[in-house]
C-alpha cells in the first residue's frame, strides 16, 4: 500500500492533502522519524511533539515567503522533511550529512540558524519590522516552546514586540500541560470569539454607551472591566499577554490538524503582534518516549523495541562530578548546586535526590543562574554552577560584573568542553578557554581524565575565589595514567621527561599528547609531555624550563588556539624572552566546526595523533632545527 509520506516531497504537495491523508501523514512521519533517530540518535521527544503543528504550520503559511523561525532548533525534523529533505533524512547529524539544527545554508526554508533557546521572537520582531518598513504583507511566525520563555532574552522580546504593532506571529508551543476538555473548549471558543471584528466593535459601543450614563457610567465600566478580568483568568491563565499587547489565542490542541489549521488561517487577519497557545505532548505517538521524554530529548542510536541506547552507557564525566560533588556536600553544608534547566544532563540528578533543599534549577537563564550564584557567594556559600560551554557565552557579563570584579568563591564547571559532535557549530565548545582567560580573577583548569576532576573540584571549592573547571562529553580515552598527584595552584605536572620537544597539552588532549609522543618516539624523537593542568594561572616555572631545554614546543588543546593554550604558551615565551624556539599550536584555528562525529571532525582538522605527529615531523625536523 502505498504511503501518502512518498506523495509528499514539497510544501505544494503537502497542501493538495485533505484533512484526512494529513493525519495520515503525521503518523506515517513519526515512524520515520522514529527509525532515522534509532539509527542516527538525535533529539526525538520534541520531535514527536510538533508533528501536527509543523503539518498546520506550512499548509496555511506560505514559507519560504512567510518566514517560519525555530526557536532552539531541534525540533525541525519534520519541517525539513516537509521542505525537500526527506530523501537527505538518513545523513541526519552525520557528517556532510543534513544538519540537526536549521541551516540557511541548506534550505531556503531555513530562514534563520538557531541553537540556543530564546532567541526566536527578537529575530522574528527583527524580520516583521522590516516587513513594515518596506510595506511587505509577508508573515513571520516564531515558534518557541515554554521552556525557553524563562530565557530573559524572549521575556525582552515579548516586552517590545507587544508594544511595536509589528505583524509578528508566536506560537508558544506548551508541551508542560495537558488540556482539560471544559476549559479547553470554553477557551477555544473565547478566543475564536475574540477574533470577530463584531467583537471588538461591540465592545467599544457598550463601553461607549456606558459611560455616557449619569453618576454611574464609569463606575460600570469599571465594574465591568473587573468581571471581565475574572472571567479570563478563570478560563484563560495566560492573558499577560494580552496585557502587553499581544492578541492571545488558545490554548489549542497541537496534535489536532484541523483546529490548528483553523486558528492558524485567523491569526493571518489579525494586525499586530498575536500569541497562539498550543498545547502539545512529548514524545506522542512513542509511549517509551512520552514517558521518558527527558531521557529521549536528546538520545544516542537505540533500539526502538525496548528504548535502551544500542551502546551500552559508560561512566561520563558528568556523572562523576555529579557523584563528587554530592561526596564533598555531604562533608559540607555551605556547597550549593545551581543548574539552568539542565540537572540531569549536567550529572546532578543525584545531588537533587540527597540535596533537594540545596540546588537550584533556574530554567532556561544562564544569566539569571551566575548572577544568583554571585549573591549566594557574597554570602558566605559555595555555589558549583554546571552549565555546557556554549551556553556560558550567554551569562559572561555576570562571569565579569558579578563573579569575578567581586573575586567570588563561584565554581563554574564547563560541561560539555570542547567539541561535542553532532549537534554542530551552535552546541560546539570551543571558545570557553579564550573569553574565560581574558577576565582578571579568574582560575582556569581542564582535567585529563575522572580522577583529575574530582581532585579539581575538591580543590576548587575551597579555593575562595572564581574557578572554572572545563570537561568534555562523554567519557575517558583508553590511556591509563599513573594516580594524579594532589592539585595546586597554577602547577602544571610533568607526565614524561625529554630532550627534543615539549609537547603542552590541557585537559582531555593531554591523553592525545602521550600518544603523539609515542609516535614520534618511533622515529627517535624524544619528547616531554606537560599536562598544563592550569590555563590560568600558567606554570611558567615548569614551562618556561621545558621549552630553554627542548628549544621545540608545540600546544595541543581541544578549543579555540586564540585566547587558548596556544596563545598562553606564545606570551610565556616572549615574555621570558625565549629566543630561536620553534612554535605549533593545535586546535581549532578561527573556525565554527561544523557537526560529525567527535573522532571525524578531529581527523577533519588534523587533530588526531597520526595528523599531529606527521605535522610535526614535515614542519619542524626537530632534531636538526635544535
Amino acid at each position: 500500500m502505498k504511503k501518502v509520506l512518498d506523495e509528499v516531497n514539497s510544501i505544494e504537495d503537502l497542501k493538495k492533502l485533505n484533512l484526512s491523508e494529513k493525519v495520515e501523514l503525521a503518523e506515517e512521519i513519526r515512524k520515520f522519524i522514529l527509525d532515522v533517530v534509532s539509527r542516527n540518535g538525535g533529539h526525538l521527544a520534541s520531535n514527536l511533539g510538533v508533528v501536527e503543528l509543523t503539518i498546520a504550520l506550512h499548509s496555511v503559511f506560505n514559507a519560504p515567503k512567510d518566514s517560519i523561525i525555530w526557536d532552539v532548533g531541534h525540533q525541525t525534523y519534520v519541517h525539513k522533511i516537509l521542505t525537500g529533505r526527506k530523501d537527505k533524512m538518513p545523513t541526519l547529524r552525520q557528517l556532510d550529512g543534513i544538519a540537526g539544527f536549521p541551516k540557511t545554508s541548506e534550505s531556503e526554508f531555513d530562514c534563520f540558524n538557531t541553537g540556543h533557546s530564546s532567541t526566536s521572537i527578537s529575530v522574528a520582531l527583527g524580520m516583521a519590522r522590516v516587513n513594515k518598513l518596506e510595506n511587505k504583507n509577508n508573515k513571520v511566525i516564531a515558534v518557541i516552546g515554554d521552556g525557553a520563555l524563562t530565557g530573559g532574552m524572549a521575556q525582552e522580546a515579548l516586552n517590545d514586540a507587544g508594544s511595536s504593532n509589528a505583524d509578528i506571529t508566536v506560537v508558544l508551543n506548551d508541551n508542560e500541560m495537558s488540556i482539560s476538555k471544559n476549559v479547553g473548549g470554553i477557551t477555544y471558543f473565547l478566543s475564536k470569539l475574540r477574533t470577530k471584528k463584531f467583537y471588538t466593535k461591540t465592545n467599544s459601543k457598550i463601553k461607549r454607551f456606558t459611560l455616557k450614563i449619569p453618576y454611574v457610567g464609569k463606575g460600570a465600566v469599571r465594574i465591568a472591566r473587573r468581571i471581565k478580568r475574572g472571567l479570563k483568568q478563570v478560563f484563560i491563565q495566560k492573558m499577560y499577554y494580552e496585557d502587553i499587547g499581544f492578541t492571545y489565542l488558545g490554548p489549542v490542541d497541537g496534535h489536532d490538524i484541523e483546529k490548528l489549521e483553523s486558528v492558524f488561517r485567523r491569526s493571518k487577519s489579525i494586525k499586530g503582534p498575536v500569541l497562539i497557545h498550543v498545547v502539545t505532548k512529548k514524545g506522542k505517538g512513542y509511549e517509551i518516549a512520552e514517558n521518558n521524554p527527558d531521557k529521549f530529548h536528546s538520545t544516542s542510536s537505540f533500539d526502538l523495541k525496548t528504548g535502551k541506547p544500542k551502546k551500552e552507557k559508560k561512566d561520563d564525566y558528568s556523572k562523576v562530578f555529579g557523584n563528587k560533588l554530592v561526596e564533598l556536600a555531604k562533608k559540607d553544608e555551605k556547597i550549593v548546586a545551581v543548574s539552568a534547566a539542565m540537572v540531569d544532563g549536567t550529572g546532578l540528578k543525584n545531588f537533587k535526590n540527597m540535596f533537594p533543599n540545596r540546588i537550584f534549577d533556574v530554567g532556561i537563564a544562564e544569566q539569571h543562574a551566575l548572577g544568583m550564584s554571585a549573591g549566594m557567594a557574597r554570602k558566605g556559600y559555595k555555589p558549583v554552577v554546571s552549565i555546557y560551554s556554549s551556553f556560558y557565552q550567554r551569562g559572561y557579563d555576570q562571569v565579569i560584573h558579578d563573579i569575578c570584579i567581586q573575586n567570588l568563591p563561584v565554581v563554574m564547571c564547563v560541561d560539555r568542553a570542547g567539541i561535542v559532535g553532532n549537534d554542530g557549530e551552535t552546541h560546539q565548545g570551543l571558545f570557553d578557554m579564550a573569553f574565560f582567560s581574558i577576565v582578571p580573577n579568574i582560575n582556569i583548569m581542564a582535567p585529563k581524565n575522572f580522577e583529575e576532576l574530582e581532585k579539581m573540584l575538591e580543590f576548587a571549592v575551597n579555593l575562595k575565589a572564581p574557578v572554572v573547571i572545563r570537561y568534555p562529553r562523554g567519557g575517558e580515552g583508553e590511556f591509563k595514567f599513573d594516580k594524579c598527584g594532589e592539585i595546586e595552584l597554577g602547577k602544571a605536572e610533568v607526565l614524561k621527561t625529554g630532550e627534543d620537544l615539549t609537547i603542552i597539552a590541557i585537559g582531555k588532549m593531554v591523553e592525545r599528547a602521550m600518544e603523539v609522543s609515542k609516535i614520534l618516539e618511533e622515529q627517535n624523537m624524544d619528547c616531554e609531555v606537560i599536562n598544563a593542568r592550569f590555563l590560568k594561572p600558567l606554570d611558567s616555572n615548569i614551562i618556561e624550563a621545558s621549552i630553554r631545554k627542548t628549544r621545540n614546543v608545540i600546544t595541543i588543546e581541544d578549543g579555540i588556539i586564540h585566547g587558548g593554550l596556544g596563545t598562553s604558551v606564545i606570551e610565556l615565551i616572549n615574555e621570558c624572552n625565549i629566543e630561536n624556539v620553534f612554535v605549533k599550536t593545535y586546535g581549532y584555528d578561527d573556525v565554527f566546526v561544523q557537526h560529525g562525529s567527535v573522532s571525524e571532525l578531529e581527523t577533519l582538522y588534523g587533530l588526531d595523533a597520526k595528523s599531529i605527529a606527521l605535522s610535526v615531523q614535515v614542519l619542524g625536523k626537530l632534531r636538526e632545527l635544535k
